[in-house]
């Protein structure tokens, strides 16, 4: 039930956060990192970022007139099915590595839960630049759903979009998963084995 006022100078520099003019405050939105840049002091908010972090949330700072106001904890949970989703990844010999914006602790406390690898802090460029150090491994798949993912999805050797995501991810990718779920991206390379089975075959007969 609160009125939300107009904002005015609005920017959203990609990746980092939000700012913008509210009732003729200067409001900034985003990790302690940007806050900083913004001439915004987060440390007295330091360590409850830390605790919500700890629980797997994105801590998101909010500064008004140059002055810390508060932290806001941003959870995406992850699903019953991930868990046996990448397990079924892993039998089909796919390697699985976690590539995050969110700050280290965040990223952590997921993939410590599901046993992934992960890299994080990452603004676009930074997965665009792992995306292309992985190339140089083997082939690639990407999996993401944000306008940041798109450009590491372009990059990837194959682009996978979740089917609730942006349009700027679905737009670059190669396939779309048309449900949220990381089962079908397991089913996805098991069907796509099996169909390059049978034409495998049938070249072959």
């Amino acid at each position: 039930g609160i009125g939300l006022a107009p904002v005015a100078d609005f920017d959203s520099p990609t990746g980092k956060g939000a700012l913008g003019t509210v009732e003729g405050r200067r409001v900034a939105l985003g990790n302690a990192a940007f806050l900083r840049e913004q001439g915004v002091d987060v440390s007295a908010y330091a360590t409850e970022a830390d605790d919500l972090r700890r629980d797997g949330a994105t801590a998101i700072f909010a500064g008004i007139d140059g002055r810390v106001a508060g932290v806001i904890a941003i959870a995406d949970p992850v699903k019953a099915t991930t868990a046996a989703a990448l397990t079924a990844l892993r039998d089909e010999g796919i390697r699985v590595v976690m590539l995050t914006g969110d700050n280290r602790r965040t990223g952590e406390a997921i993939a410590n839960g599901l046993g992934l690898s992960v890299r994080a802090d990452l603004l676009p460029g930074d997965k665009l630049s792992e995306i292309h150090a992985l190339k140089a491994a083997g082939p690639v798949a990407m999996v993401g759903d944000g306008i940041n993912d798109a450009p590491a999805l372009a990059s990837a050797s194959i682009g996978i979009a979740m089917g609730g995501g942006t349009d700027a991810a679905l737009e670059t990718a190669d396939a779309a998963i048309l449900n949220d779920r990381v089962s079908d991206v397991a089913a996805l390379v098991a069907l796509s084995r099996a169909t390059l089975g049978n034409i495998h075959q049938n070249v072959a007969i």
